[in-house]
């Protein structure tokens, strides 16, 4: 008998539970589909961390990942049919574009007479699993994160022994488009791709940064985070790997991380319960907030030409590394929501387009709490002062240095405020294009006004 593996949010070797349950049926046949439905929608710097992804996945299945291209409900089946399979193995997907693309290819599987067999999932609890004493699921982070480390996760998964994996042709044309995405010009600078890359940088960063997380992790201007969730984005790393590692180590640092991927979990298992809060507010309480929209000021935003130093810097490192710093991400997006006014939606888009660990559940959920209709209970009134955020994160300036050549001249905090140097514009950094104090004022009024007509 022939199983087939077929991979999507889990693109590695180890700590695979479906690979597991797939060699109990059988020789593998790893499988993955290039959906157009998907990767044609994916910015170009995830298109080519994908491609670079499989091909180190292709390599980690002994060259024997099968890659085809076209509408998934169509694929598996040719494929099972041609290699004689008995079952088909995925580890559960449970956002709403997923699991109803596994809807369509189960009911094609079911007429052949091919088993459709889900084990695991690309998250240390499958999201529907916690809830509360009524049976509800949690809409606020922090009892989430006490009932989610109460439940727990099972241990990393061992490589079945005797594994044998099975080949099976590829479709050439399939390859061109990845080899196409990854030489693709203008791509940004991207990280070493693969499982034995992830489990590097992890090791190292156990080693060298956990012990500091805790009071690192909101320093852009140091190396003070992992920087593997364009790892985890894909499943080249699983988080449970990533929890059984952390016992033992410096207590702060561990809480901290794990913390950070509870954050992860609990936006998967919010859109899991609200589909629809993906692209629309979770809350309504603010649905009647008024927006603008003005193509020049979000163009400017997007190109990291605000005039203000760090929201600047955050920007351009989007755009030259297909990454963020977390931090960052919250300053960008306060600035996008509060100080120019514009949807969310608008924001979560422009950073699905670019970065490369681009996780809708995470993304927009982030953007939402920034924006106030999301989890959050009341932050509305929460905007980030991006000078203050600067002066407090990035003390010496460092970080904006790097990411803005137009202010290197200016020394330590300075950077942070260059209208108040003499020389703050000698080198073409633009003036800013709003006034923080007048926006945030405007904000609060909006907000006053929405509420009243809520």
């Amino acid at each position: 008998m022939t199983s087939i593996l077929w991979l999507r949010r889990d693109l590695r070797r180890a700590d695979h539970p479906a690979l597991v349950a797939a060699h109990a049926d059988g020789p593998v046949v790893p499988l993955f589909v290039l959906d157009p439905a998907f990767f044609d929608d994916a910015g170009r710097p995830r298109q080519a961390w994908l491609a670079h992804t499989l091909r180190a996945l292709d390599e980690a299945y002994d060259g024997r990942l099968c890659l085809r291209r076209g509408k998934p409900e169509e694929v598996v089946p040719e494929v099972a049919e041609q290699v004689g399979a008995v079952s088909v193995h995925v580890s559960t997907e449970t956002e709403p574009d997923g699991a109803a693309r596994d809807s369509r290819v189960q009911a094609a599987l079911a007429s052949n007479d091919v088993a459709w067999v889900e084990t695991g999932s690309p998250y240390a609890v499958t999201p529907g699993r916690v809830r509360n004493q009524q049976g509800n699921p949690y809409r606020v982070f922090t009892p989430f994160a006490r009932a989610w480390r109460e439940h727990g996760w099972r241990h990393p998964a061992a490589e079945p022994k005797g594994l044998r994996l099975r080949a099976a042709e590829s479709d050439d044309t399939a390859w061109e488009t990845l080899d196409a995405a990854a030489g693709a010009e203008e791509l940004p600078d991207l990280p070493t791709a693969g499982e034995k890359a992830a489990l590097e940088r992890w090791h190292a960063f156990l080693d060298e940064g956990l012990a500091h997380y805790a009071t690192d992790r909101d320093r852009p201007d140091l190396a003070g985070t992992s920087q593997l969730s364009p790892y985890l984005k894909f499943g080249v790393l699983h988080p449970r790997t990533l929890l059984a590692d952390l016992p033992g180590r410096s207590p702060r640092g561990a809480d901290a991380f794990g913390t950070e991927l509870a954050w992860r979990e609990f936006y998967a298992d919010v859109v899991h319960h609200h589909p629809d809060s993906l692209w629309h507010d979770l809350r309504p309480e603010l649905s009647a907030l008024a927006y603008d929209d003005d193509s020049e000021l979000v163009d400017a935003w997007r190109a990291g030409q605000t005039g203000y130093p760090l929201v600047d810097a955050g920007m351009r490192q989007l755009l030259a590394t297909g990454w963020m710093h977390n931090r960052v991400r919250m300053v960008t997006a306060s600035f996008l929501v509060k100080d120019l006014h514009v949807w969310w939606p608008v924001g979560a888009r422009h950073f699905l387009d670019h970065l490369i660990d681009g996780d809708p559940a995470s993304n927009n959920h982030g953007w939402q709490w920034v924006a106030g209709t999301g989890t959050d209970a009341a932050p509305y009134f929460r905007i980030f002062n991006p000078v203050g955020q600067g002066t407090k994160f990035d003390p010496a300036g460092d970080y904006v240095r790097r990411w803005v050549p137009q202010l290197r001249h200016l020394a330590g905090a300075a950077v942070h405020e260059p209208w108040k140097a003499s020389d703050g514009y000698a080198h073409g950094y633009p003036e800013r294009i709003v006034d923080h104090a007048e926006q945030r004022a405007i904000a609060l009024e909006r907000l006053a006004a929405s509420r009243s007509a809520h």
